[in-house]
């Protein structure tokens, strides 16, 4: 017969983490959904500088606002101009650490297709960024409604998701103070170990050998 190992017993923190992280699996994220409006604001800001880039650019001004596009949430650590203003987050989700450029060109790359469309010929560039532009704007808006966390198909592919700024700030600080506890706990540990242990030793010591009798 083969023996059956117990688990190990876990501590009233142990367990709290332990079915918290349980439920961050199951929802997908530990954050709360942000507000509509924040978003929406924040974007309403960022295309209108990108579209300022496209006029003072000159003949660069479409690839410059294309890059903008790409790279906005991940100029100030997961912050774009509009969501530094509204005082939300773009976050990784796997690393819960604020968005870098490469997860906002992830998130974003939809929504710069338009403007790629607009560098067609004359005519029909016009009429291709209109359509490109609204099909993926409805598409986008549909799905950041009907999410429960307002993730988008942007960042499904990114793995990330805007959050509050401010809710991000009191995870961060939940996190640090999760940590010097757990320090707290470790040093008593050793403590309360120490104090057993060292009687035995000061009775071993006080032994006479054997050679000595």
């Amino acid at each position: 017969m083969t023996a059956t190992h117990q688990p190990l017993p876990m501590s009233a923190d142990a367990r709290t983490k332990a079915a918290a992280d349980r439920e961050d699996e199951e929802v997908g994220s530990p954050y709360p959904r942000c507000s509509l409006w924040l978003r929406v604001g924040a974007r309403l800001a960022d295309l209108g500088t990108s579209y300022a880039i496209f006029l003072l650019g000159g003949r660069a001004g479409a690839v410059l606002a294309i890059l903008y596009i790409l790279l906005a949430d991940g100029i100030f650590e997961g912050q774009s101009i509009g969501k530094k203003i509204f005082g939300i987050r773009v976050v990784h989700l796997p690393t819960r650490s604020p968005g870098r450029k490469r997860d906002s060109t992830l998130r974003n790359a939809p929504l710069a297709l338009p403007l790629l469309l607009w560098m067609m010929p004359e005519g029909l560039g016009m009429v291709a960024f209109l359509a490109g532009a609204i099909v993926i704007g409805v598409v986008e808006a549909w799905r950041v409604v009907r999410d429960p966390l307002g993730w988008r198909f942007g960042d499904i592919w990114a793995q990330t998701q805007v959050v509050d700024g401010k809710v991000v700030a009191g995870a961060a600080s939940g996190l640090v103070a999760r940590g010097r506890a757990a320090v707290t706990e470790r040093a008593a540990g050793r403590v309360a170990l120490a104090a057993r242990v060292r009687p035995g030793l000061q009775r071993s010591r006080r032994r006479p050998r054997c050679g000595s009798l």
